[in-house]
Parts: C-alpha cells; structure tokens; sequence
C-alpha cells in the first residue's frame, strides 16, 4: 500500500514536530550545560564550554526516544515524551530550596546584578525582567607569568577580550551566558531581521544552574556564579597549549572566585584559575633533531600556574551612539558590521570609527566641557616618581580637542591608595604598569567598545617598567628583527602596539652613541631627561590608540633634515607628523645642531585626526563636513600609512623606525652613525669593575642599525609609493619609486651593507666581546652552558647581508621590478632587474676584478649570493618571474667564465682558491639543471 503524497507531507511534518519537542524537552533537562563542578568536587578538568556536553546530553535524549519508536517505524508518542520531558523538569526544580533558605546569613552586594556571598559560595540574583536584555561582558587578565603575553594588568583575555553584548537566557533549570551577534543586523521587526537572525549564531560562553525558587517579591532566581566562572571561559588552556606545547588544564577543585565588586551599573569579579597538566611532555631524546618548544621559564614547578581573570558584566547604554563612518584616508580602528535591510547598496558592510561618546555641556560654546570627560585613572602601581610624566602625556591630547571645542576632555586621576575598585574595572579607563621577565612591547593600549556603535566603553593602557631601565641586555649573540605581532596571542592584532624591540634598539644605540660621545653619562640628568621624554611619548602614543587612533608609519617623513635639526622647531613641532608613528630617535650628525630626541608633543595629523574622530557636528551636515575633512589627507603634513602598508615592505615612506623627508638619506646617515659608534667604542675602556659584556651587545647594536639601513634602502628597489587617496584629489595611489632613487638605493646597499670596509675592527676590540657570565637564562640553566661564548664576527655580518639580499633578490622585487617599465613615464630608464643583477654581481665580485685577495666576510657573502642565483636554476618556485630565472642563469654562466679568468690570472690565497673552485662547481652544477618550461 503506498501513502499518497498529502499523506506522506502530514507524517514529515508530524515527526518534525516530535523532534522539535523532543530536542527541547532534552535543553530543557540539560540546560545546555555541562554537569556542575563545584570547587570542592573531585579535580576533572572542566572544558569551559557548556555546549558540548548539552549537546551530548540532547543526542542522548533523542537516542532514548527513538528507542521508544515502534519495530515498525512509527515515531513516539508527542504527548509521552513531553510528558517524560516535563517529569524530569519537575524533578530538577523540585531540588530548588526557596530564595530566603539558600542566601540565609549571606552577604548582599545590592547594584546591577545583585550578588549573594557565603562562606565560599558567590550568587547572582536575576529578575525575569533582567533575561534576555543584552549588556557588556569582557574578560581581562588581572594575574599572570610574566611571559608570552601572559602579563598581569592587561585588557583583554584570549578569544574573549574584544567588546562583546552579551545576555542571561534561562533554559530549563540552568542560566545560560549569550553572546550576541550584533556584527550581522537588519532593521528590527522586518523579514531580513528574521533571515539574519536564522542565518548568524550567538555564542554560548557557559552555563550555571538555578540555585532557588524564585523570590516571592520580584520572582528573582539565584544562579550559582562559581559554576559559570570556575571554568575556563576565556579558553586559556588552549592558548596555553598552543604557546607552550604542554596539554594544560583548567582545574576547577582549585579556582576560586577571590572578590566581587558590584554598582548600579556594573558586576565585577575576579577569578583566580588554577592550570595545570597531568604529563609534562619531554623533549626529544638526543640526537634528534625534532623541534621542541620551551616549558614556561619564570615558573617555580611548570606542572602548575595561576591566571588570574577579571570579568566584567556592565550596563550598556540606553541609547547607542550614533555612529560615525570610518575613512581610509584617516587611520581608527574600526568597528565593521553589515547590516542587510537594503539589497541595493553596494556591500551590506558598514565601518565605524572606535571613539568615546564625547558631547558638549553647552552646545553653543565655542569652547565648552564635556559632560562626560574622558578620564585615564593612573594604577597606584605606577611609581611616584614617573606619575608626572604619565599626566603630561595624557594631557597632551587636550590640545587637539581644544581645537575643536572641548575644554579638559581628556583627564588623568591617580587611583587612591584606599581605592575599592580595580582599575580592571569595565568603567574605569586605565593607565597601568606590568612587570615582565622578558619584554614583549613598551606599551599597548587596547581598548573595548559597543559592537552597535563604536563607542569606547572601557580602555586600559599597560607600560612595561622595563622601558624605565637602560636595556642593558646581554642577549646579544643573535641579531635579531624587530618584533612584529604575533599571530596567536591573547589580543586581536590591531591592538599589538609591539615597540618594545624597536624601543629597546633604539634607545640602546642612542645612549651607547651619546655614551661614547660624552653627552650622555649613565645616571646623569641627562640621560633620566631622556628616558623621561620617551615615556611621555609612549604615553601619548598609547593614549592615541585608547582614543581610536592606529598607527601612521608615514608621519616621520613630513620634516626636513635641517627642521629636525632644529632644537626650537622640534621643541614646538615634534619630530614627526604623528605620536602614533614608531619614531627612530633623532641623532644628529657630528658638527650637526641636536634637536629634540623624541615626540614632545602631538603632531598635525594627530590634530586632523582628532577633529574628524570628535568632532561635534549636525546631524544633517555630518556627511558634507566629514569628506571636506577627509579630504585635507593631500597635505603633506597629513601624510598617513597604516600597517598594512608597512607590512607589505615595498613603499619606502610606509616604515618604522625612519625620519627625515628622505628615508634613504636617512638610512645612509645611520651607516655613518654607526660607523661613528664604533669607532668611539674601540677607543673606549670602560671604568674598572664594569662587565665587559656591553662591549658585545654595542656590536650587536650597531649590527642591528646596519641590518636595519640596509633594509630601509632595499625598499626603494622596486618600491612602490602607495596613497590612500580618492577620486578627485589629483594624484594616483600607485607610483613607482624612481629610476633615479632606485639606483641611488642600490649603490648605497652596495657600499655600505655588502663592503667588507664597514666591519673593520681592531682585533683587540673584538677580543673584548665577552659575555655576562651571570646570566643563566638558558636552555640549561648554568653560566658555562650558555651558547655563543666565542664570538664571530664573520657570522654575525653574514646575517645582516643575508637578510638585505633577500629582500633584494626576493621573487615580490623581481615583479615590481618588471612591472615598473610599464607604469614610469620613460621606460627607457627603467630599473631593469638585468642591471639590478649586473649591479650586485660586480659589488660583491669585486675582488674578481681587481685580483686583491677574498677575506673571509667577502666570501661568505659572494657564498650567499651564489647560492640565490643556483637556487632559482635548481629549486625555482611559482612566485618567481620567468624574467628572473633567465636573468639568474645568464649572470651565473657571466660569473662561471670570469671565477675561471681571475682563477688563472691572480694569484690568490689559498683559502680563497679554494673558494673559488667550489664556486666554480656550485655554478656548473647549477648550470646543468634541465630549463623549466610552464605552460600558460
């Protein structure tokens, strides 16, 4: 008997419906969470995700009622399975002793949420009216190790640390804590408000059971906070693993809610985290030569740590902020939503500008203060003696608003020693010193918004106290590349505001300089000027990231030598465009006039910036007045780059760590600087009892520097100048550097990274690069163990050429090399990469020529170079041009016939026959290789 069609469509739609019931009747038991852990039950690591095990527990509901079926198919009773479901309801309430019972002799913290607090027993009581309303939720870490951005004091908490709205939604027996997904919207109470809703999940962050009936006054429940929070919400372990490669665990027996703070606005609790791992994992047993990743260093047994979380659930404002749309042209952070009420727009994506809600208290003033100031409050952490400074640096922002009508906008408040809030506070913006083993960054100012609007809710700024000391590290046997940020930390990468390794160069080849120079003594006034001046500049650089501003890596190219030169001009102008650029420190040549070291103060696109953040401006004349501001981006003082364009390494003027109008005049200035450094070293005995180790860390400074000049050049060989502009403002985004600076660039690469000239030294200079004995930060533990006690110098400038010549020999180079013929008005004078390769050839072959013997740093770097030509012919890649392979086989045959000409015709060392005989295998080997021929 077959079922006609209507029939078939009533029994799908029958058995849908049973399983719509059964999947809520199983939530509704569940909860959807995990099996409550109190801190005294037995020590199973908790997973910090409540929905695993709730969806294990409904797939276990639906397996029992499809056991219930029928041999022959048919489905369970609708009404026995509700029933089973509403039994198993009952039986859980029924647990539930009544409000007055379970908060007996407790403590009432009265405010937002209320809390409950007994013995080691925590509570929050929700109304029916506080379910399912959104507020703000973050997570920051308040305790940490000292280590891998696991630092103490800082905004943020791995995937949690960004702004989120969350809300309370009761499920059966259980609250559930819910993200929100406000990033996709669409007008309320219309059909794409349902698509929308159906197409993008929330997120559940966890769940606790209801602890009582509900009060017989206003209906509250109680929920059990030490269920929600002793779990790993924040998903620590994870980053734990990752970071370390040891399976740490939450250990809930031994976490504990420390303090709760609450107000009418806000519910704050801090979190003590107990991980820890049942197997340590070993490291390769000998000889293998398996990576293997270094336990956690500054802990006393590495099978335990303590993290420290501080949660905060905050009231959002009644009223968003109206948005403000972000420009490219003008550098914020942005908050990106994409609202899909209207199909015809362009893209559904809509950015804002992260900025606080800042209003007049009399709209008609020309100068009026706001209602609400935004205010910094200073840790009682931070010492004494460096408070002053911290002001200065915030207050300096005033300047800016003032300009566009706020009166004392921006404030800084030292906490009260007696203070009973934290600074980790949702409501309280920050300013706060850390302590770490191993410096990561200076400072970073992250900060946490409304994902509706934009509008910064929440700001905390941490300063390393490293920055204070005079970086006189000992780990100097590696050159090592200024940090960039990490890719897997706890903050998102926006707000890596990672200038510690840049810092620490900086300020260490600066005062080594001013050192040897007589200018700067350690522990003279001077040099605590000096310090404090960076301080204020970091300061004022990390206010700028709270108040919404990115970086601009192109603001230390608005100013000339000669102004830079100028100690009134930079006194009143600073030496750059913008604080939020990482400035190099303005040395001066000798002979030369010393201006300012650093930032004194804001720049004019800092001004700019501000005015087109802040701004009050009339609703109906916001879009007119935004672009007219927007599109002042053409002045050169206004000269923006982000990231992006610094990252991708090929615009000269996009950089860290410049200064001057002219980048490359400044990279040649720095190779005569170093110069200078270590020729006052050499010179130099430092005062009895002094650690001979800060001569080998001097080295490792100027080295650095070299590197660094030598990459700053190579950023004009097929370099790019990119512009943010747009339609109308009369240049093109997209210009080639010239011919000309190209050329310039190469030749200063070529005369002062590869010339065996700059890394001569006295040899009883170089036998004075010792080590500092005491340091046992290794691998072992012990002095002896350390690596590298001898030093080598050949080794050591190898890196700084190697690292120049694979940027300039990099596949990206090539192309940008070919297509510049195409995009300069004279392609006739083109940069050919021909001649770049003919260029380099003839520099580092140079003994080839002229029949002088081959030194030891000069053949390890024509080594190098051989070795980039045979691998294009060997091992060619698909990013590589055709062009380059052709150019790189027809300079290996070139370089193959004159190493045999000069071998007859010179009489070379022995050592450096021998280099040259190998040379000339490694090239006939290479030039043996089959031609690769793709296919288009």
């Amino acid at each position: 008997m077959h079922a006609c069609p209507a029939m078939r469509c009533v029994t799908i739609a029958v058995m849908r419906r049973v399983t719509i019931v059964v999947l809520a009747a199983a939530l509704a038991v569940t909860g959807c969470a995990t099996v409550d852990t109190p801190r005294h039950a037995a020590a199973t690591p908790a997973s910090g995700n409540a929905s695993i095990a709730a969806a294990a527990a409904a797939a276990g509901a639906a397996a029992a009622v499809r056991g219930a079926s029928s041999s022959s198919g048919t489905p369970a009773s609708v009404a026995s399975v509700a029933a089973a479901a509403a039994g198993a309801a009952a039986s859980a309430a029924s647990a539930q002793k009544p409000f007055a019972d379970v908060i007996k002799d407790a403590t009432l913290q009265r405010g937002f949420f209320p809390v409950y607090t007994k013995d080691d027993k925590v509570w929050l009581a929700l109304t029916p009216a506080q379910f399912d309303k959104p507020f703000f939720f973050a997570a920051n870490l308040a305790a940490g190790i000292g280590e891998n951005f696991l630092f103490g004091g800082m905004m943020g908490g791995f995937p949690v640390g960004t702004s989120l709205m969350a809300e309370w939604h009761k499920s059966g027996t259980h609250v559930q804590l819910i993200a929100l997904n406000e990033r996709y919207f669409a007008t309320a109470d219309t059909p794409a408000a349902q698509l929308v809703k159906d197409s993008f999940s929330d997120s559940l962050l966890g769940a606790t059971p209801i602890v009582s009936q509900p009060h017989p006054g206003d209906g509250a429940v109680l929920v059990d906070l030490d269920a929600l929070l002793l779990t790993d919400i924040p998903g620590a372990n994870g980053f734990l693993e990752r970071t370390y490669r040891q399976a740490y665990t939450f250990d809930a027996r031994n976490s504990s809610i420390t303090r709760t703070r609450v107000t009418d606005d806000e519910v704050s609790a801090r979190v003590t985290a107990h991980y820890a791992l049942a197997h340590v994992a070993q490291p390769p047993a000998p000889p293998s030569t398996a990576p293997y990743t270094q336990p956690p260093s500054t802990l006393p047994d590495i099978r335990s740590l303590f993290l420290g979380f501080y949660y905060n659930f905050a009231k959002l404002p009644d009223v968003p902020m109206k948005p403000r749309m972000a420009d490219a042209r003008i550098g914020y952070f942005t908050t990106t939503r994409f609202d899909y009420s209207n199909d015809h727009s362009l893209t559904p994506r809509l950015d804002y500008v992260r900025r606080w809600r800042l209003e007049k208290k009399d709209p008609g003033a020309a100068l009026s203060e706001p209602k609400q100031p935004i205010v910094y409050w200073l840790d009682r952490s931070i010492p004494v003696e460096y408070r002053p400074t911290i002001i200065a640096g915030v207050l300096e922002w005033n300047k800016a608003f003032e300009k566009i009508g706020f009166k004392n906008a921006v404030q800084a408040i030292v906490q009260p020693d007696d203070a009973d809030f934290d600074t980790l506070d949702a409501r309280h913006a920050s300013i706060r010193w850390i302590a770490t083993a191993k410096p990561i960054f200076g400072g970073i100012g992250p900060s946490q918004v409304d994902p509706r609007s934009g509008e910064i809710l929440d700001a905390d700024i941490s300063i390393d106290a490293a920055r204070i000391r005079n970086r006189r590290s000992t780990d100097a046997d590696v050159v090592e590349a200024p940090q960039g940020a990490a890719s897997d930390t706890l903050f998102p990468q926006a707000y890596l505001c990672q200038r510690e390794a840049f810092a620490e160069q900086e300020e260490g080849f600066a005062l080594d300089l001013l050192e040897a120079r007589g200018d700067m003594q350690p522990g003279s006034s001077a040099e605590q000027k000096f310090i404090l001046d960076d301080l204020k500049e970091v300061v004022m650089h990390e206010v700028g990231h709270t108040l919404g501003l990115t970086h601009n890596f192109r603001a230390s190219t608005i100013y000339t030598r000669a102004q830079l030169d100028d100690p009134e001009f930079t006194r009143t102008h600073g030496i750059a465009g913008s604080v939020m650029e990482y400035n190099a420190i303005n040395l001066a040549l000798p002979g030369e006039t010393q201006g300012a070291f650093s930032m004194p103060t804001i720049g004019p696109y800092d001004y700019w910036a501000i005015e087109y953040g802040y701004k009050e401006i009339p609703a109906d004349q916001e879009k007119p007045e935004l672009a007219r501001i927007a599109a002042r981006s053409t002045e050169p003082e206004l000269a923006y780059a982000y990231d992006q364009e610094t990252a991708l390494g090929y615009d000269p003027d996009a950089s860290i760590g410049d200064l001057s109008d002219d980048p490359l005049a400044f990279a040649q200035q720095r190779i005569a600087l170093t110069s200078e450094l270590w020729s006052r070293w050499q010179a130099r005995e430092l005062p009895a009892g002094d650690s001979l180790s800060r001569y080998r860390l001097n080295m490792a400074r100027g080295l650095t520097s070299m590197r660094e000049a030598g990459l700053a050049a190579a950023r004009y060989i097929g370099g790019v100048s990119t512009l943010r502009d747009a339609a109308g403002s009369g240049r093109t985004p997209l210009n080639p550097v010239s011919p000309q600076r190209q050329r310039a660039a190469l030749e200063t690469i070529e005369n002062g990274i590869f010339s065996a000239a700059s890394f001569r030294f006295q040899p009883a200079f170089l036998r004075k690069m010792s080590i500092d004995w005491l340091d046992t930060n290794n691998a072992y533990g012990v002095p002896w163990a350390t690596p590298g006690i001898d030093y080598s110098l050949p080794t050591q400038v190898l890196l700084v050429q190697r690292a120049v010549l694979d940027r300039v020999l990099s596949d990206a180079v090539a192309q940008r090399i070919l297509n510049s013929a195409s995009a300069v008005d004279m392609p006739a004078e083109a940069l050919r990469l021909s001649e770049v390769y003919a260029s380099l050839h003839k520099a580092i072959f140079s003994e080839i020529a002229t029949g002088d013997d081959i030194p030891l740093l000069r053949r390890n770097l024509q080594r190098e170079y051989i070795s980039h030509i045979t691998s294009q012919l060997l091992r060619p890649v698909a990013t590589m041009p055709a062009d380059a392979r052709a150019i790189a086989r027809a300079d290996a045959r070139s370089l193959r016939r004159q190493i045999a000409v000069a071998e007859m015709r010179h009489g070379y060392s022995a050592d450096a026959r021998a280099h040259l005989d190998e040379s000339l295998q490694t090239l006939d080997e290479a030039l043996k290789a089959p031609l690769i021929r793709g296919t288009l």
